[in-house]
């Protein structure tokens, strides 16, 4: 989703990422790896931790308020699957 709304946000083409969609998605994937919820994940929306600082929340809401509905061209069985998980009530974890 970054590389989509990066590529026709910020003109990158087949450069790959600006340093600032860089920087994003790497604190993402730093945050995914410390996920109490791991494999079992819900959807942002859906879950009961927000783990991401106000300011990267914003940035991530917009790019996937962008790409979200970009994806089911690109990539329709990601798309699906991803709708399937809102659907999903995400389980109770103890921290």
């Amino acid at each position: 989703m970054i590389d989509l709304y990066c590529r026709e946000h910020h003109q990158t083409g087949a450069s790959g990422l600006c340093v600032s969609c860089k920087e994003l998605l790497t604190y993402v994937k730093s945050r995914l790896d410390k996920c109490p919820y791991s494999k079992d994940k819900p959807t942002c929306a859906k879950c009961p931790i927000h783990c991401y600082k106000p300011e990267r929340r914003k940035q991530i809401q917009q790019v996937m308020r962008y790409a979200g509905p970009r994806m089911l061209r690109s990539h329709p069985l990601l798309s699906i699957h991803h709708l399937l998980k809102i659907l999903k009530k995400p389980k109770v974890v103890k921290l």
